[in-house]
């Protein structure tokens, strides 16, 4: 199978980059966007069998509830709204809270993602021991993912198979280490993103 891993804080960190430079937005709705159009138009002529989002499950905070409230229907709306697309929406990892330092050294609640790279290599490792990977197509930037391709790459040499790795970025900020690893690099351009956006967007 070719199958799309998509890693979404690190997808949605590339898209509202993009949007921010190209001053396309004050805000986002993600679970307004047009995944599904955006991804045919990147991928035209690779048939994708399965498109997976990875995320990790929000939770309430007691700090912060009002905003939790807010960030939880946001992600039920973006998992609904996904899996009408075709897409699936696999809850992995966990959000840690921190208390960190702005520019003027006030402090401030941020909440990071942690574990949902673990789980992408997991998967990419399983299904390819399983020779259920034709295609990995790796959706994210994130360098702690590179020993997950080398090990691709790996089993490739001891199964004799023609896995084929290809990481999909940004033409923004695409990360160069991934894409020394991988078999191909197909890069998202600004104009891309922007054609497949909402008209009024919210982060």
């Amino acid at each position: 199978m070719n199958i799309l891993f998509i890693d979404w804080e690190n997808f949605k960190n590339k898209l509202r980059q993009v949007l921010e430079k190209e001053k396309a937005i004050n805000s986002v709705n993600w679970y307004e966007y047009n995944f599904e159009y955006l991804f045919n138009q990147v991928l035209k002529g690779i048939k994708v069998d399965r498109r997976i989002f990875y995320a990790a499950r929000l939770k309430f905070c007691s700090q912060t509830l009002q905003k939790s409230k807010e960030l939880i229907e946001n992600q039920r709306l973006l998992k609904n709204n996904l899996e009408k697309q075709g897409f699936e929406f696999i809850y992995a990892g966990r959000v840690r809270e921190n208390i960190e330092q702005d520019r003027k050294g006030k402090k401030i609640l941020t909440f990071k993602e942690k574990g949902v790279d673990v789980q992408i290599a997991i998967d990419m490792v399983k299904t390819a021991f399983r020779d259920e990977l034709k295609t990995a197509i790796l959706a994210s930037s994130d360098s702690d993912l590179q020993p997950a391709i080398k090990e691709l790459k790996e089993i490739r040499r001891l199964k004799q198979n023609n896995i084929e790795i290809i990481y999909l970025g940004f033409e923004i900020d695409h990360n160069k280490g991934l894409s020394y690893s991988a078999d191909r690099t197909i890069l998202i351009r600004n104009s891309e993103v922007l054609e497949f956006s909402p008209q009024k967007l919210n982060f």
